[in-house]
């Protein structure tokens, strides 16, 4: 349990704050894909979006989703509409949301439109590295495994 405990905290410090990932979903057509904005807090990576968009839509049919991070972080799970940020039950995450994607939250979303959402992604299992180490972690099972981890792969620009 510790070692699920160690991971939990490299994840908020790793993701509490403006991370981009790849979002994979199922629609009428097969998998889509497409980069989305997240912050992780409390178990949850969180989306602002429209319930209208494509990620929204077909979320709503079929929750299951992954991420993926061009630094090899992957995570699958579900993803689930929380609602409208000025819903109560969203006050004090639409403040975290509103800090962590500052430079952009506003000029990007309109919070006057009824469509505006928060997704909400849970994590069933998953892989990420922090400072030397991998983790693998399965969130159902509240277990985690460690390993030393060297990231050595060279990333391009496109």
């Amino acid at each position: 349990m510790e070692t699920y405990k160690n991971a939990l905290r490299a994840m908020e410090a790793l993701f509490g704050r403006d991370y981009q990932f790849a979002l994979a979903t199922v629609g009428d057509n097969g998998p889509s894909v497409r980069f989305v904005d997240t912050f992780y807090t409390g178990g949850g990576f969180y989306v602002v979006s429209n319930a209208q968009s494509h990620k929204a839509l077909e979320t709503a049919k079929d929750p299951r989703v992954s991420l993926c991070a061009r630094r090899l972080h992957a995570f699958s799970g579900r993803m689930e509409n929380i609602g409208h940020p000025l819903l109560a039950q969203n006050a004090s995450l639409r403040d975290v949301l509103i800090t962590a994607f500052a430079p952009w939250y506003f000029r990007h979303n309109d919070e006057r439109n009824k469509d505006m959402c928060i997704l909400r992604f849970t994590p069933e299992t998953g892989f990420f590295h922090a400072d030397g180490t991998g983790w693998h972690v399965d969130f159902q099972n509240r277990t985690a495994k460690s390993f030393p981890f060297a990231f050595d792969i060279t990333l391009t620009e496109e």
